[in-house]
């Protein structure tokens, strides 16, 4: 019997190492991909990709960091939302990047695609604490689940019509703040809606995931009016602008 446990003990050491690799106890912060945006990205959320590509040794630094995380349930509801929209966003970028220069990320789809089984959201192209993942993981598994609407203000698809990227990383001290900003944004940009009493013409982010918007019994509208400056009339006609796919540089 001793003999059998001496030889399961550097098993069960090597097993706990991978488990403590898996999830931290602490959550990271996100100053390198700040730094990063702050230099790349301008106000309106276009970002400079020919000179983020020379800077992918410090993308990949901190990309690392995240790959080697988990959140944990030490975590707080902050630090885990922050930290799946930087990966979220920061390993889109790197998607771009890996394949600069193209024109939009859905040339990056298979020749023939189905949403949700092999667009290029579906590929697992990296790892988060020894899981394969996709961006669809991220944001149908993991954001959406969190019923938290502001979320689609601010992960990013790499494109025109997306919410903006920040200049700055999500960080769990400013995340409400931020996320309020963000909605602010989105809906006061014209590019991306035209918001009016009677006649809204909204993104079709608000039309793909109408059921997120209606949250505590409110409905799509009464959201949208918590942070448009324009309040849309609850018996206003709706309609969606035209999604421009093209790359946000």
């Amino acid at each position: 019997m001793m003999k059998q446990l001496l030889l399961l003990f550097p098993i069960l050491l090597l097993l706990s190492a991978c488990n403590a690799q898996k999830a931290s106890s602490t959550a990271p912060t996100h100053e390198k991909w700040t730094a990063l945006l702050q230099r790349h990205v301008n106000g309106q959320g276009i970002v400079n990709y020919k000179g983020l590509k020379k800077e992918m040794p410090a993308l990949n630094e901190y990309l690392t960091i995240l790959s080697k995380q988990k959140p944990s349930s030490n975590w707080n509801r902050q630090e885990e939302l922050a930290f799946w929209i930087n990966a979220y966003n920061a390993f889109t970028v790197k998607l771009i990047l890996d394949n600069y220069p193209v024109k939009s990320i859905k040339d990056l789809n298979p020749g023939v695609s189905v949403i949700f089984v092999n667009t290029i959201w579906d590929k697992k192209f990296f790892s988060i604490g020894g899981d394969k993942m996709s961006l669809n993981n991220i944001e149908h598994g993991i954001l959406r689940k969190k019923q938290d609407p502001r979320i689609h203000f601010a992960i990013v698809c790499a494109s025109v019509s997306c919410p903006k990227l920040l200049k700055e990383a999500y960080e769990a001290a400013t995340l409400n703040q931020q996320l309020n900003k963000a909605a602010v944004d989105f809906l006061s940009d014209k590019s991306k809606n035209q918001v009016d009493a009677q006649h809204p013409k909204l993104s079709k982010i608000f039309d793909w995931f109408a059921g997120d918007f209606k949250v505590n019994g409110k409905s799509k509208i009464d959201f949208i009016n918590q942070f448009s400056r324009i309040k849309i009339n609850a018996g206003a006609s709706v309609s969606y602008l035209d999604y421009n796919w093209n790359l946000n540089e």
